[in-house]
């Protein structure tokens, strides 16, 4: 998939493959090491000028190593350093042990840290690579620092967050600031660790672009670059229905708003004409909430069918307050050769048996986009939720892959992943986003780009990036009708 390099993400393990093949291809990799620790001391030295010491805190591995650099670099500026291992210095080895060399000085027990004001901690103790719980004695320190209230400059990623799943491991520290090598890791991006972070900086520590392509998966941050090409500017004899058409389907008379609000943003998203279908005993409700949106009468599946013939209608939103579960999945079924955004009623009709819905939509292109938030993750997948090994971004591959549709797995780290294992994690979203109809305003925008002919992962990932700039621009304290007035033009990338 189209991608660029400030959107890559590598996972730790592509990072091992990646210093492995560096070393491989003659790159000295103490000259990495020397890279990395610089940039850490000039990070410090940047960001707090007033320190009256730096602590370094090193662990037994590389991370360990970048720390004793960072440490030999402040001293050398003058600054006043104490640096703290967390095993005896002793027992590293290679080029963590080079570098603890390179420090020259005393090194004391991390056990015996004390915190003084004026401190500004370098975390080097495990970085991304961490895959337990934090020892006992390092979490008293975490809880230590925190209390005091201490900057904190992480190496790679605060300790105690993993680098694959986001997750705390016990405990972390919470950095001020964090530098990372080459790329970002999921655990940047993925809640918690997202919050744990600080301001984040990527540095280039001299890796070629070669190596790094030969190793990274198709895992990035959601943005413009992936849809470029898809995102057409208007032909100036363009008509409605070439803009595409969108139905959304209403739920009964007394649940018709959620409905609306996915029409409207829609058509606001840019679709050339959105149509409310709508059950009889709604259609007075609906009527006198509509102007631009176009109501027609879909009652059963036969009349479903039957404007089905129609081809010009070109996708389908089904699902926000819908209510009647039955419908919902006669009425999904029916859809299964369109491009359909399934949202809300419509995911949880499936929840006692999801294999139908998966089968139909089986064969041929990826037709179908399923919104679900955590609570309906859970009742379509229920194996793939419970399943603590995986991350975030692998369940929702792993959901798309068995569905045989694009998943929006939403939340504040929005992941959308495809059948075919791409996947992005998005960054953009406002945390006053979480109101209701959010969703709903979501559907109505993927729906737009389904119908204006988008492929479903370009058309997914560009209305959940649309959405969260329409969330900054509403601002906080936003409402769900508020958000469809913020909707911006979709930006052409070449």
């Amino acid at each position: 998939m189209p991608t660029n390099r400030d959107a890559l993400i590598i996972t730790p393990a592509e990072m091992s493959a990646i210093d492995s093949d560096a070393a491989l291809s003659g790159i000295d990799s103490f000259r990495l090491m020397t890279s990395a620790g610089t940039a850490v001391s000039a990070a410090a030295l940047r960001l707090y000028p007033e320190a009256l010491r730096f602590v370094v805190f090193c662990g037994p591995g590389n991370n360990g190593g970048d720390g004793y650099i960072a440490a030999a670099a402040l001293r050398r500026s003058g600054a006043e350093v104490c640096v703290y291992s967390l095993s005896d210095p002793a027992h590293l080895k290679g080029d963590a042990a080079r570098a603890h060399a390179e420090w020259e000085h005393i090194v004391q027990s991390l056990a015996e840290y004390k915190p003084k004001p004026g401190d500004v901690v370098i975390d080097a103790l495990f970085g991304a690579g961490l895959s337990r719980p934090v020892p006992n004695d390092v979490a008293a320190i975490m809880q230590a620092i925190r209390h005091e209230g201490l900057a904190l400059i992480a190496v790679d990623l605060p300790s105690g967050v993993d680098g694959r799943t986001g997750r705390v491991l016990g405990d972390s520290f919470l950095a001020s600031h964090t530098v990372t090598f080459m790329a970002r890791k999921p655990g940047h991006l993925l809640m918690p660790g997202r919050t744990l972070c600080g301001s984040l900086e990527v540095f280039d520590i001299g890796i070629p672009e070669r190596i790094l392509s030969a190793n990274a998966s198709t895992l990035c941050e959601n943005g413009p670059h992936l849809w470029a090409g898809h995102a057409r500017a208007l032909d100036p004899s363009a008509h409605k229905f070439k803009r595409g058409h969108l139905a959304v389907f209403s739920g009964g008379p007394l649940a018709t708003g959620a409905a609306r609000l996915s029409a409207m943003a829609g058509l606001k998203a840019g679709a050339g004409l959105v149509t409310l279908a709508s059950p009889s005993g709604a259609l007075n409700a609906n009527a006198a909430h509509l102007t631009a949106v176009m109501l027609k009468e879909i009652e059963d599946a036969d009349a479903l069918s039957g404007w089905l013939a129609d081809k010009r209608v070109s996708a389908f939103v089904l699902g926000p307050a819908f209510g009647d579960m039955e419908t919902a999945r006669q009425y999904t079924l029916a859809l299964s050769d369109r491009a359909l955004v399934l949202d809300a009623d419509g995911i949880t009709a499936f929840r006692d048996d999801p294999a139908p819905l998966f089968d139909a939509f089986a064969g041929g292109e990826t037709r179908l986009v399923m919104t679900p938030h955590d609570g309906e993750f859970a009742r379509l997948f229920p194996d793939i939720e419970a399943d603590d090994t995986l991350s975030k971004v692998e369940r929702a591959i792993a959901a798309a892959r068995r569905s045989h549709a694009v998943i929006v797995y939403k939340g504040a780290d929005t992941v959308i992943a495809s059948p075919d294992g791409r996947a992005a994690i998005n960054t953009n979203a406002p945390p006053w986003l979480a109101t209701a109809g959010s969703g709903d305003t979501l559907a109505g925008i993927i729906g737009a780009h389904l119908a204006q002919g988008m492929p479903t992962f370009e058309a997914a990932a560009a209305g959940v990036w649309r959405h969260g700039r329409a969330g900054e621009k509403a601002g906080e304290g936003l409402t769900a009708e508020d958000l469809a007035a913020a909707i911006e033009p979709l930006p052409h990338v070449r």
